[in-house]
């Protein structure tokens, strides 16, 4: 296991494993392993990078790629990851100092996708973000508590111009 994984590995477990909580304690290794997962279809895809802006949801965005592969709006490699693990799983794009739902499973309350909202910027997640660093643990998504992970996406010059999401509605 190499030190970035091992510390992932860490992470999640101090987020959600206690003695008294071992069904918490399987969510973290859901949550682990379909982040895995996102990753591994992401990277086969391609290196993730930035082209160009278009409109989404009221908002002006960058459009992210990964290889050839257009993303804003793609849905494929999400879907896969909720197919393969359930839950649900994000791509999100870095737009001035938000970040913007650009592919995504997660549902509105209507039952819409949730494309062009924005994690939250007062949030925990977004707090390790802009650190550039990863963070597993529950959050709020759209009113309703998740178990979730989420780690920057880089490009080929290590600056931050994503994120990668996974998460579970908390039963």
């Amino acid at each position: 296991m190499n030190k970035t994984a091992f510390a992932y590995a860490l992470l999640v477990a101090s987020c959600f494993a206690a003695p008294s909580t071992p069904l918490l304690a399987q969510s973290a290794q859901d949550v682990q392993s379909a982040m895995q997962v996102l990753k591994s279809k992401t990277a086969q895809a391609g290196a993730p990078s930035l082209k160009g802006e278009e409109e989404l949801e009221g908002h002006k965005v960058p459009v992210l790629y990964l290889g050839t592969k257009r993303v804003n709006g793609d849905f494929a490699i999400v879907d896969e990851v909720q197919k393969e693990k359930g839950g649900t799983a994000t791509l999100f794009v870095k737009s001035g100092e938000d970040f913007v739902r650009v592919s995504t499973n997660v549902k509105k309350p209507d039952g819409s996708r949730a494309v062009g909202t924005v994690l939250d910027p007062k949030g925990k997640a977004i707090a390790a973000i802009r650190k550039g660093e990863a963070f597993a643990g529950e959050v709020d998504i759209l009113g309703k508590p998740y178990l979730t992970a989420y780690e920057p996406m880089r490009d080929a010059k290590n600056q931050v111009i994503g994120v990668y999401y996974v998460g579970y509605v908390k039963q």
